[in-house]
């Protein structure tokens, strides 16, 4: 027995050793043409120091109201190209999209260059956002955002309410699935940012048929869009950053404190969204106090890229809707109060299954 328990023990301490060298041996071979992402910016593109990182973003139009857009997991600003323009010109005020850290062209910082929590993780990101309109002198804004980014404008409401004049969260990735943290640990250990860089690398193979994914008819992605999407993939250390944003994520208290979110929010989803299905943001819609809802026929999880008139169309009906409840405030009453909403109807499908779990969900 006891020889037995010998040779166990022995096993184990050799299989334990192999899983702490073996991967320090796995050949990391060096990204081939990559460079900053100051290289590859557009004529309009700028920068801006935000705690430390060097975030890049577009703007369009100026004055109020202020629009911020949020990208989701593995996007950039680019995903609003269709919107951002026309958002300015309709209420004559000021659309802000920018990079979200370890997307787009807003810098990477590495392991080692920060101190502290990490400036990939949600309350980084929070604080970002808000140091972002701290340097744009942006007292407050309608944050909008697409699937995680739209976890990352909510979480920034509750947290920030007084800087938040409204929510249009499009698809968002909000209680999707679990964040398990039990190996989280293990992620930021010198053998799993080896082995995470491998996996971040396969992003070159799956991202495909991810995008694809993310439209009804993704034959209408151009070349042109697809370029657009892998362009990030030529900055420096996207892969590093990637990983050290998937060990960063953290569950927050968004999930379980919705229904604090008080301010007018606009749900919308595509009938057809294969990622977060629009039954997941139909109960969202049924959960905040104070939300509309839109459901675009025949379009995915990015409306505002493939259904962009029906997208700009719910924003309209939506901002009639805040800028009615503000007129009808009595000026006896200088405090600034909300009509709730109409609420949605409960219909969810009790056997439509999650068709996935995102990087980065809160």
């Amino acid at each position: 027995m006891k020889r037995a328990l010998k040779i166990g023990l022995i096993v184990l301490g050799v299989l334990l050793a192999l899983l702490i060298v073996v991967p320090l041996l796995i050949p990391i071979p060096p990204l081939e043409n990559v460079v900053p992402p100051e290289k590859l910016a557009d004529a309009d593109s700028r920068f801006i120091n935000i705690n430390g990182i060097n975030v890049h973003y577009k703007i369009s139009g100026e004055g109020e109201p202020v629009f911020i857009l949020l990208h989701g997991f593995a996007a950039s600003e680019f995903s609003w190209r269709e919107v951002r323009q026309p958002l300015a010109q309709e209420y004559g005020g000021t659309v802000i999209a920018y990079d979200r850290p370890a997307f787009g062209l807003t810098q990477r910082p590495m392991p080692g260059e920060w101190s502290g929590d990490s400036p990939y993780g949600p309350d980084a990101q929070v604080n970002l956002l808000i140091g972002l309109m701290d340097a744009l002198k942006i007292n407050r804004a309608i944050l909008v955002g697409n699937s995680a980014g739209g976890g990352i404008a909510a979480l920034t409401a509750l947290r920030h309410p007084n800087r938040v004049e409204a929510l249009i969260l499009v698809a968002p990735a909000i209680g999707v699935g679990s964040t398990a943290t039990w190996y989280q640990p293990l992620m930021t250990t010198p053998q799993g940012r080896r082995i995470g860089i491998l996996m971040a690398r396969q992003i070159k193979d799956w991202g495909i048929d991810f995008g694809k994914s993310a439209w009804h008819d993704p034959s209408k992605i151009t070349p042109e869009i697809w370029q657009g999407y892998l362009k990030p993939l030529q900055v420096e250390n996207w892969d590093r950053a990637l990983w050290e944003f998937t060990a960063a994520a953290r569950p927050t208290e968004l999930a379980s404190q919705i229904k604090s979110l008080k301010m007018p929010t606009l749900v919308i989803t595509g009938d057809d969204d294969k990622i977060v299905p629009k039954e997941r943001s139909i109960q969202l819609a049924h959960d905040l106090p104070n939300a509309k809802l839109e459901v675009i026929p025949n379009c995915g999880h990015v409306p505002h890229e493939e259904c962009p008139v029906a997208f700009l169309g719910a924003v309209k009906s939506f901002m009639r809707m805040i800028q009615g409840t503000k007129n009808r405030v009595s000026e006896r009453n200088p405090v600034f109060a909300i009509t709730p909403l109409q609420p949605v109807d409960d219909v969810l499908s009790d056997n439509h299954p999650l068709l996935a779990v995102l990087f980065g969900i809160v």
